[in-house]
């Protein structure tokens, strides 16, 4: 079974192209105005629109309120929505009952304590994004281009699909791919030259590895 792949925080249709063209599962837009990658809605809605059937649309918000999102879902035609806050695992059901959207929830690793996160959110996501805990003192809650031990996920069955995120590149995910036993992974900074500045060789290239490894 070979590897899905998520391209997140695009920006440019050019990228959007190049991650679709390159065999991409899912691309991301995001929707966090501290974030070099964020978009508004109708630049969104102008991207997801060039997007085949078959590769999901997932929008990463960061603690949106029922009201943000009835706007953002009412613009932007998505197939996913990702919840990349401090969101309850109540909060996340709320969400999926409401909108109707599978939801992937964002975990934060940093040690084994924080494993049982995801067995919590698991049982009430779609599909979980397990990602490097980010600093106490930054700005962003991911796209940071930190990786954590990997050996802390390394062939683990979770209560529903996962996808690995954190510090990942074209150089080392096929590793990270090995070493976990991940099916799906996500990247953001990984591909950029310069935040939030995507780079279609790079995006080629990490496809290319991630759904090359074995």
């Amino acid at each position: 079974m070979s590897v899905r792949v998520k391209i997140c925080g695009l920006k440019e249709p050019a990228h959007v192209t190049a991650a679709v063209e390159a065999g991409a599962a899912y691309v991301g837009f995001v929707f966090f105005p501290k974030s070099p990658r964020h978009l508004g809605a109708s630049a969104a809605a102008a991207l997801a629109a060039g997007v085949p059937p078959g590769v999901a649309k997932v929008a990463l918000t960061v603690d949106a309120t029922d009201a943000e999102l009835d706007a953002l879902t009412g613009a932007v035609p998505l197939d996913m929505l990702q919840l990349h806050g401090a969101e309850s695992p109540e909060r996340v059901a709320e969400v999926r009952a409401r909108f109707g959207l599978p939801v992937m929830k964002a975990v934060g690793i940093a040690g084994e304590a924080d494993l049982a996160a995801i067995q919590t959110y698991g049982r009430v996501a779609d599909q979980l994004l397990i990602d490097a805990k980010p600093p106490k003192d930054a700005a962003l809650p991911g796209g940071n281009g930190l990786a954590f031990d990997w050996r802390l996920v390394a062939r683990k069955y979770w209560p529903c699909p996962w996808i690995l995120a954190g510090g990942l590149t074209p150089e080392n995910v096929a590793t990270a791919i090995r070493l976990t036993g991940a099916r799906q992974v996500d990247v953001s900074s990984g591909v950029e030259i310069a935040p939030g500045v995507k780079d279609e060789a790079l995006i080629r290239a990490f496809i290319a590895a991630a759904t090359g490894a074995t």
